[in-house]
């Protein structure tokens, strides 16, 4: 999907906020087992940007970012995508969505191990609509020399960029990436991060980046620091670093 595209629903697009997001709720089991994980979440998610989502485990940025990508449902209040309303979709406009407009990286890689490189990448551009090709993908994040390998003669960070390199060759609108540094140490995550970086300034992708590491903060256009389920504070850069300006 692109601004000029239509919504899974067919109805056309605003050139409003790609996500708009009002008392955004949700709530696991029921009784007394329930959980609320999000409690009257607000925020606007503009094209091009780079946001942090900070907090601790249990905060409640894994399921924001779940309710963004079409993963779940929202309980209670309203999320739209490009004016669509992504809370109330049904499951094959939802799987439509997820194929078209999202690109999820996720702390572990789930690279297939009898494929290489490329072909991982390959995985999705056969599917998708206008995809790079996978060569271009993992370009981007600078694994040409390795495109013909296989996942186990790669680094978990050269894995990890093998993984965005997949996410992004289907030219999604957004990009999601949950705790994309969590299984790597300091350099290697630096690299990944750079990867990340390069592809939000390039293609200008939506890109939401959810951490527990405060130091990811300043690598962000807006950062939004979240507890209990709901948005404590949020603020504006008004410089981005780059990545490897941070105080690591």
């Amino acid at each position: 999907m692109n601004p000029s595209a239509h919504t899974p629903a067919g109805q056309p697009v605003s050139a409003e906020a790609v996500f708009r997001v009002r008392n955004l709720g949700k709530v696991y089991g029921t009784g007394h087992a329930a959980v609320r994980a999000l409690a009257g979440v607000d925020l606007d998610l503009h094209a091009g940007e780079l946001v942090v989502l900070l907090g601790a485990s249990g905060s409640g940025k894994s399921t924001l970012l779940n309710l963004l990508g079409g993963l779940d449902s929202p309980t209670e209040g309203h999320l739209h995508y490009r004016g669509w309303n992504l809370g109330h979709a049904a499951e094959a406009a939802l799987t439509r969505y997820r194929r078209e407009a999202v690109g999820f990286v996720f702390q572990f890689y789930n690279l297939i191990p009898s494929l290489t490189a490329r072909e991982n990448v390959a995985l999705i551009t056969e599917i998708a609509r206008n995809p790079m090709a996978p060569a271009e993908a993992l370009a981007m994040v600078g694994l040409t020399p390795r495109a013909d390998h296989f996942p186990a003669q790669l680094s978990g960070g050269e894995q990890q960029r093998v993984a965005i390199a997949r996410a992004i060759a289907k030219r999604p609108e957004v990009l999601l990436c949950d705790e994309p540094t969590g299984a790597l140490d300091v350099h290697t995550g630096i690299t990944v991060l750079e990867a990340i970086q390069r592809i939000n300034r390039e293609l200008g992708t939506l890109t939401v980046v959810i951490t527990h590491n405060a130091v990811l903060a300043e690598m962000a256009d807006r950062v939004f620091t979240l507890s209990d389920g709901r948005i404590q504070n949020s603020h504006t850069n008004s410089t981005r670093r780059s990545v490897t300006e941070l105080a690591w």
